[in-house]
């Protein structure tokens, strides 16, 4: 299969790249770093993304961040930071790859944990998770040609613990072999519309 893999040398892409490059041919792209480069929060960049890889077999989408901070020094511009650096970026490419993914293939979003166990600070993280979380269940029964998608939502990360040192009291981390794993899953299993959890 060729396979997209937006945010390929990020803490969550890097493992879907290394649990795949082996059996696929795996494009990574980045903002500075991979076999592309593009902006994910300007459409015309994504759609330059496209017509440089052609049709694709299955695209994963590993980016975002978003506002960390307590909610009553947060304002509407700062929780929209959530939306705009990590929603609504996914969904456009969800959005703009339809028309060039083969028949059968196959979308994979990427959440997290904190709309299903906040942590103090979180609610903006929270929102863009369960935005993206939404999104792939209504559009699953959307789909054209059979096509696919599906959501990854790991918990802390093994290989981001000192980045967030503090942050997530009482979580247990999960390993890249594991979010790896659950990429291919979604990548080449058969679910569809599925929230695949790794805590």
């Amino acid at each position: 299969m060729k396979i997209i893999v937006v945010g390929g040398s990020g803490s969550v892409g890097r493992p879907a790249v290394s649990a795949l490059s082996g059996r696929h041919e795996v494009i990574s792209v980045g903002r500075t770093s991979g076999d592309i480069q593009i902006d994910v929060e300007d459409v015309e960049s994504i759609r330059s993304m496209y017509q440089q890889t052609g049709p694709v077999d299955a695209v994963i989408v590993a980016i975002g961040h978003g506002h960390f901070g307590p909610v009553e020094k947060m304002t509407g511009a700062l929780w929209m930071k959530g939306i705009n650096h990590k929603a609504l970026p996914q969904v456009n490419i969800v959005l703009e790859g339809i028309a060039h993914m083969n028949d059968g293939g196959s979308f994979t979003m990427t959440s997290g944990v904190l709309n299903r166990d906040p942590i103090g600070g979180g609610a903006c993280a929270a929102s863009a998770n369960g935005a993206i979380d939404s999104f792939v269940l209504g559009a699953a029964v959307d789909m054209p040609r059979g096509i696919r998608i599906n959501c990854v939502s790991p918990g802390l990360l093994q290989n981001s613990v000192e980045r967030y040192d503090g942050l997530f009291p009482g979580h247990e981390p999960v390993s890249d072999e594991r979010v790896g794993l659950a990429y291919c899953k979604s990548v080449e299993g058969v679910v569809n519309g599925q929230l695949i959890i790794i805590e």
